[in-house]
């Protein structure tokens, strides 16, 4: 990996080619994101570097996270995540990650906490089948079915079941940068990504491009 920021998600739009051709995006509120921490082989066995972003009171960090970044002399963020990367020979910490690390054509990799959506039924959260709405079939509609089998008398593990849905970090894979916008720092990536309106999503360059 190569370059990585984190970002706000602000929501979905769409915008048209040279040609016409309508391509739906996400748009992202990406950085500026300082440099919290830099990591090397020598120091830690590997390379990577720790960005902050979103500036945050005093009041909201406790006595570590004041002395973190105080000690690498940056202002207070509220959100901090690590990138690894292959080179961090051209990066100190107090440097600026901005949007103009990327550019338009580039494959990204965007993660991100989807929505919550609370305890579910097998039908929303895996799309199973319900029963016959009529006929016979009773208040049962919706229900799993069958859980097990006699021999061995005991649910089989991973049944899929009711149970907490969303609200989980999922990563959506080869998205493509269509426009960015230096000045408001943002970036329009093509297609959804995961997470609701002012959720933080993490920027990398693709790892399967």
């Amino acid at each position: 990996m190569n370059k990585g920021i984190i970002g706000k998600k602000i929501g979905m739009t769409q915008i048209f080619d040279e040609i016409g051709n309508v391509i739906p995006v996400t748009v992202i509120q990406a950085g500026p994101c300082v440099v919290a921490q830099k990591k090397t082989v020598e120091t830690d066995g590997y390379n990577a570097v720790q960005l902050g972003f979103d500036d945050v009171k005093e009041k909201h960090l406790n006595k570590p996270e004041k002395g973190h970044f105080e000690k690498a002399g940056v202002a207070f963020k509220k959100h901090l995540k690590e990138f690894r990367l292959d080179d961090v020979s051209a990066i100190n910490a107090g440097d600026v990650i901005t949007v103009d690390t990327f550019a338009i054509g580039d494959k990204v990799d965007v993660t991100g906490i989807t929505k919550g959506r609370g305890y579910t039924g097998v039908i929303k959260r895996w799309n199973h089948h319900h029963l016959r709405m009529t006929h016979g079939t009773g208040p049962i509609h919706r229900q799993p079915g069958s859980m097990g089998v006699i021999d061995p008398a005991r649910i089989f593990k991973n049944k899929k079941m009711a149970g907490q849905y969303g609200n989980e970090q999922v990563t959506v894979l080869n998205l493509k940068v269509v426009k960015i916008d230096s000045e408001k720092n943002l970036i329009a990536i093509k297609g959804a990504v995961p997470g609701a309106k002012d959720g933080i999503v993490f920027i990398r360059d693709s790892v399967k491009a």
